[in-house]
């Protein structure tokens, strides 16, 4: 413990902290390990001295309650050292323009209607990334002006997603919180000339701005009069009766600026605000007004959103508020895989996914679920820099930077498939004991044998009457007799003879488990309805003694994830 700083020490009971939140006050080990060589690869070399260290910490801050564990988290005099951020992202994410070092504010606006997903991780990682490196802020804004899809849920799990990127908001705020700056703002578009209350049916302002036509409405230019429509907005209007629409150019080439809406009336209690508000401004409206107020100097969104870049900047010109420097870049996505939140709330809806969790699903619950360490994600993002180039990454670019994290602190358990009895007539042994890892120090277990062995079918390929073959770990045999129930064989030898087949194998004393393995959600467009493969398995009954959450390996089959209920979720090879 000699050579562990102090500092060293705090990244330790850091990661702990924040982990045991993520598993409802109870850290575990292999987890809290991966973030902490993420954090700084020199102590991949050094786990065996640090293990003793980082269990006693995990043991000190379990006997916590989660109130305390919370409280230890914020007054930590710790942040993560960004090293492997600034190092990684240098050369793909761009320095930004129009920077004073310690004045740069970004934002992340989600709306809280659904959970966050692996697309979303893109922009908060982005904004958080050029805020740190600059020494600036990073705001989480909730963009909630839609009360009809808005839950407490939603913006609880929002939250937890990004503690579980170890991303740490510097303020937390609600746009339904400036409501009233939003009404002032709305107001004053009123009397400049630039909004004006229109009362035509919805069919009917479709077809006008798709014909460039302005409407009635747009040509009464009485100031009292607009002003008077919108109060009768706030308290006397229905919805769909009546919307503040903002007086652009409906000639123009870019239909966004063909009298787009700002307000709209919506009837339904907001999670927040409760029934204290009936008219809501539109992304569009309230986007520009926040970034110029919380003072974002560098605002980052999808591309998506480039053709309603002119609108954003004409309403601060016309309000002379000060203007943020726009940055866009692709939205991403994962192929055959779908991000967005109508597709996701469809497939949770129809029963076609178990919920936000499914490990099928992007979703960083998803993602959490089915073993997807937080720091891959980041490492696959920031692999792809800040660019407008689209591109559908396949699944096994992110498995490859998961691979990298995870093999070094995965045990390794054997487990056999569609099984079949093997007995060793003159076993030898009593027990055997294994390491838990071939090069790192993960421990070791102790099998106890009585010749008396379940091992796959799939290795009948190997076996055959006067073949030899070698039980992993173990000895080797040679095969006596083979039906459809049973192999016979007998001890041979112990000696390693490399040109032998190798196969796995577990005791009579086993556990079985079911592992999940998910799949594309969708082929060629359509739902696949085998996405998700269910296998029975045998395996060793240590496995049963793991924690839920902990990452393991089957020797010869994949990284598996502990779930529940004797269930295992295959996470790649």
């Amino acid at each position: 413990m000699s050579n562990i700083s102090k500092n060293d020490l705090l990244l330790f009971k850091y990661y702990v902290v924040q982990n045991a939140l993520s598993y409802n006050g109870k850290a575990q080990f292999s987890s809290v390990l991966g973030k902490i060589i993420s954090e700084n690869p020199k102590f991949k070399e050094q786990i065996k001295s640090l293990s003793q260290v980082i269990h006693k910490i995990i043991d000190e801050i379990n006997n916590l309650n989660v109130e305390e564990q919370s409280a230890l988290l914020n007054n930590l005099d710790y942040k993560p050292i960004k090293n492997i951020v600034e190092k990684e992202t240098k050369h793909v994410f761009p320095d930004l323009d129009n920077v004073i070092k310690g004045k740069v504010v970004t934002r992340f606006p989600p709306e809280p209607n659904g959970y966050l997903h692996i697309g979303h991780a893109k922009a908060v990682i982005i904004n958080e990334t050029y805020a740190r490196r600059y020494n600036g802020k990073f705001i989480l804004r909730f963009d909630d002006t839609n009360p009809v899809q808005e839950k407490i849920e939603y913006y609880d799990a929002i939250k937890d997603g990004l503690d579980w990127l170890s991303i740490k908001p510097d303020r937390i705020k609600n746009t339904s919180d400036d409501m009233e700056l939003l009404y002032k703002y709305a107001k004053k578009l009123i009397i400049k000339g630039f909004a004006y209350v229109c009362k035509c049916e919805i069919s009917t302002i479709r077809s006008n701005r798709s014909k460039g036509k302005p409407c009635d409405c747009r040509l009464k230019n009485d100031e009292q009069y607009q002003i008077e429509e919108w109060e009768k907005m706030e308290n006397q209007y229905k919805p769909n009766e009546s919307i503040l629409r903002f007086k652009g150019n409906m000639s123009d080439d870019n239909t966004v600026m063909r009298d787009p809406t700002l307000f709209r009336i919506i009837e339904s209690t907001h999670p927040l605000t409760g029934d204290r508000y009936r008219v809501w401004p539109t992304y569009d409206f309230s986007v520009s007004i926040e970034d110029s107020t919380d003072g974002i100097t560098h605002a980052m969104r999808t591309k998506e959103y480039e053709l309603r870049q002119i609108l954003y900047f004409e309403i601060l010109k016309i309000l002379e508020l000060r203007q943020p420097n726009m940055i866009e870049f692709s939205r991403l996505e994962l192929l055959n895989t779908p991000v967005s939140k109508r597709k996701l709330l469809q497939l949770i809806d129809q029963n076609q996914v178990e919920g936000w969790n499914d490990p099928r699903l992007p979703t960083l619950l998803g993602l959490k679920r089915k073993g997807i360490n937080p720091q891959a994600i980041k490492e696959f993002i920031f692999s792809m820099g800040v660019t407008k180039t689209e591109s559908k990454p396949t699944w096994d670019i992110l498995e490859s930077f998961n691979r990298k994290i995870i093999d070094p602190i995965s045990k390794r358990y054997f487990s056999v498939f569609n099984p079949i009895e093997l007995i060793v007539i003159n076993d030898p042994k009593k027990s055997v004991n294994i390491q838990n890892h071939p090069k790192q120090n993960l421990g070791s277990r102790t099998i106890h044998t009585n010749g008396k062995y379940w091992i796959s079918k799939d290795d009948l390929k190997y076996i055959q009457p006067n073949n030899m073959l070698r039980l992993l770990n173990l000895y080797n045999i040679k095969i006596l007799e083979i039906n459809n129930n049973q192999i016979t064989s007998i001890f041979h030898s112990n000696e390693i003879i490399n040109k032998l087949p190798k196969i796995q194998w577990v005791t009579n004393d086993y556990a079985e488990f079911n592992i999940f393995i998910p799949h594309s959600l969708f082929k060629n467009g359509v739902y696949n309805k085998s996405s998700l493969e269910t296998i029975p398995c045998f395996v060793e009954k240590d496995v049963e003694k793991l924690n839920q959450n902990e990452i393991i390996q089957l020797v010869r089959f994949g990284f598996c994830r502990i779930d529940c209920d004797n269930n295992i979720i295959y996470i790649h090879k």
